[in-house]
């Protein structure tokens, strides 16, 4: 009897170096490969145009030709991807039961809701006889891989990084060698087709007009863009307006991309001292640290992660929450942000910290509301990065700095933006404006404003709040939890 598995695809949406798939070739001697569109996820996106999963379909199309082209070169007869439309628990189990293979392999998928659809999945499998197994692919260190001498996970990041990086050695980036066994592709029954993304219910986005290359392919080539630029990350990566990141993200979050790939560029660049890499192999340490964070502490997703936080009294606010929504609050980086993440799907990483901490620190409103309205924006999202970085932002979460670091949206215009490049670019009403006037056009007098072309009020909001004012709300908010922290100052 000839042994056979399936391969089921979720957020790895490449042929290379990918541990399931790699497994699933290595061990059995037909492996099929299947992608479902989970209804449970699809029907509850407010809006059907949608890029991400626009994003996902043109990948999973990719993945498909590229796992044909993999079988061919190996001799194989067949080769892709096989797809289906429905609740993922119930269609992979009918398909694999139909299928008849004998075990289901996936990589890891570390959210609450996904961990629970998995045990599911594998209680279900086992009923008919087929094994359920999962592997570490989406992370570099996983679980119980980076703990305390204590045998505890870490809730700080600097320690946990140091951990990390003392354990990133060449066996944990070693790729996967998977077009070794390819000759191990099954043929797809007769009958499969990809559906289109019309067949799914959906639209197509301006996901092509603001040209995010797709796929495995566009990984590469960001990829390669990047490298040349990576040793100037540590500086440039703070500035909006700047070429200074690697654009990668989403690719990283549909798992278009090795991670072991990219970690293995940047840790050999670090090695010989350079500080671009030694930064960015930082940004993908805090990445395994709040999956690690998600594994050990799933409350995270609707209560703080530090339980006394639960009792701060955010505000209701619902005008201010419309006019941080609207990209209307007056604070033209914030506005600036706001408007890239509605227009593109995407925000730089300096202003998620700047508008996550205006909203909570300056508006008073709750951290929740606002990593709700990033996941339906962010092309990237991620629970876990989300959840981190609002609860970062909120000083809920697990930082070494409470609830007294305060970002100033001036100063951080003035140091970051301090041209108004980004700016202008997002909020042309704008444009006319000095330099010196263009983080706070409200600190201009009538005739300059006049010159300008600008109407507070009009054609651009006056200021919501003030910020002095609102950061004593803060202090006060939050200052019956720790009696003696150290005196509040802005974050600059």
């Amino acid at each position: 009897m000839t042994s056979s598995a399936l391969v089921w695809l979720r957020r790895d949406l490449r042929c290379y170096d990918q541990s399931a798939l790699y497994q699933a070739l290595r061990r059995f001697e037909r492996v099929y490969c299947a992608f479902i569109f989970d209804t449970d996820i699809l029907d509850v996106l407010p809006n059907r145009e949608d890029r991400r999963v626009e994003f996902i379909h043109a990948s999973v199309l990719e993945l498909h030709e590229a796992l044909q082209a993999m079988a061919l070169r190996s001799g194989a007869p067949g080769g892709g991807v096989m797809v289906r439309t429905g609740s993922a628990a119930s269609c992979i189990v009918e398909l694999a039961q139909k299928l008849g293979v004998q075990e289901v392999l996936t990589n890891r998928d570390y959210e609450p809701q996904a961990v629970e659809r998995d045990r599911r999945v594998a209680q279900d499998l086992r009923s008919l006889g087929i094994a359920f197994t999962d592997y570490k692919d989406h992370v570099l260190l996983d679980r119980d891989e980076v703990l305390t001498q204590q045998g505890s996970p870490y809730s700080v990041f600097t320690p946990y990084k140091r951990a990390w990086l003392q354990k990133l050695d060449a066996f944990q980036l070693k790729p996967y060698p998977v077009e070794r066994y390819a000759r191990h592709l099954a043929e797809l029954p007769r009958g499969e087709r990809l559906p289109t993304l019309e067949d799914l219910g959906f639209s197509r986005t301006n996901l092509k007009d603001l040209r995010i290359p797709l796929g495995m392919k566009g990984a590469q080539q960001l990829l390669q863009d990047f490298l040349p630029r990576m040793r100037a990350y540590d500086v440039d990566r703070d500035f909006p307006g700047r070429k200074g990141v690697s654009y990668l993200s989403v690719h990283l979050r549909f798992g278009t991309v090795s991670i072991r790939q990219l970690a293995a560029l940047a840790q050999e660049r670090a090695l010989q001292g350079d500080p671009g890499a030694q930064t960015w192999l930082s940004e993908l340490a805090w990445r395994d640290f709040y999956f690690m964070i998600l594994h050990y502490h799933p409350h995270v997703v609707t209560q703080s992660f530090r339980p006394a936080y639960d009792l701060v009294a955010w505000d209701d606010a619902p005008e201010l929450w419309q006019a941080w929504c609207n990209a209307q609050t007056g604070y033209p980086l914030v506005d600036a942000a706001m408007r890239q993440l509605h227009q593109t799907g995407y925000m730089h990483n300096r202003l998620r910290m700047v508008v996550g901490s205006f909203l909570t620190k300056d508006l008073g409103i709750d951290w929740r509301r606002g990593e709700r309205h990033f996941a339906e924006h962010l092309n990237d999202y991620d629970l876990s990065a989300n959840n981190g970085g609002w609860q970062w932002a909120a000083s809920t979460g697990c930082d070494a700095q409470p609830w007294f670091r305060i970002f100033n949206p001036v100063t951080q215009s003035q140091r970051f933006d301090p041209d108004g490049r980004f700016i202008r670019r997002y909020v042309p009403e704008l444009a006319k404006v000095p330099d010196k006037h263009i983080h706070f056009p409200a600190g201009m007098k009538p005739a300059e404003l006049q010159a300008c072309g600008v109407h507070l009020g009009k054609t651009y909001p006056a200021p919501i709040v003030d910020h002095a004012r609102a950061r004593q709300r803060t202090l006060m908010r939050f200052h019956f939890l720790s009696a003696d922290a150290k005196p509040a100052t802005d974050a600059e």
